[in-house]
């Protein structure tokens, strides 16, 4: 596995963990840094994706919600769930990771993590989002400087 991969990995099962669970963010991260033995660059990485994307959860799901209409998000797989909101968040909040390359990342995350089906359900999903990128990041961006002033 790619050390960033790994990375985007160590985050998948910390936001899994915080979905099912109760535990505080902080301390999952640091439990799943030391399993994995990541370096610091990478366990930060980890970090960064976990705390972007944990306060615009809600957004995030709106996004995935508008385009996959056939299965309400609550069906969906709470490990495609995350892997699809780590992708999105990558491309439509933090920016410094290109389209193809979240994509192709969260469907390498699907293959492992996932069921047979996920690979194809995570492509064509982000694939939807993918062409209102613009849209995504100005309504992310929106919504987090209104948060932030409040």
């Amino acid at each position: 596995m790619k050390l960033r991969t790994k990375a985007r990995s160590v985050a998948l099962q910390v936001l899994y963990e915080l979905d099912i669970t109760s535990h505080q963010p902080l301390v999952v991260w640091e439990e799943r840094v030391k399993e994995s033995e990541l370096d610091s660059k990478l366990s930060e990485f980890a970090r960064q994706i976990i705390l972007g994307i944990l306060p615009i959860r809600t957004q995030l799901d709106t996004f995935i919600s508008q385009h996959a209409p056939e299965w309400p998000l609550d069906q969906v797989a709470i490990i495609d769930r995350n892997i699809l909101r780590i992708a999105l968040w990558e491309f439509g909040v933090f920016g410094k990771t290109p389209i193809k390359v979240a994509i192709n990342e969260a469907v390498e995350l699907a293959k492992i993590f996932g069921s047979d089906s996920a690979p194809r359900f995570v492509n064509g999903v982000l694939g939807s989002l993918a062409a209102r990128q613009n849209e995504i990041q100005q309504s992310l961006t929106h919504w987090k400087e209104s948060n932030q002033e409040g």
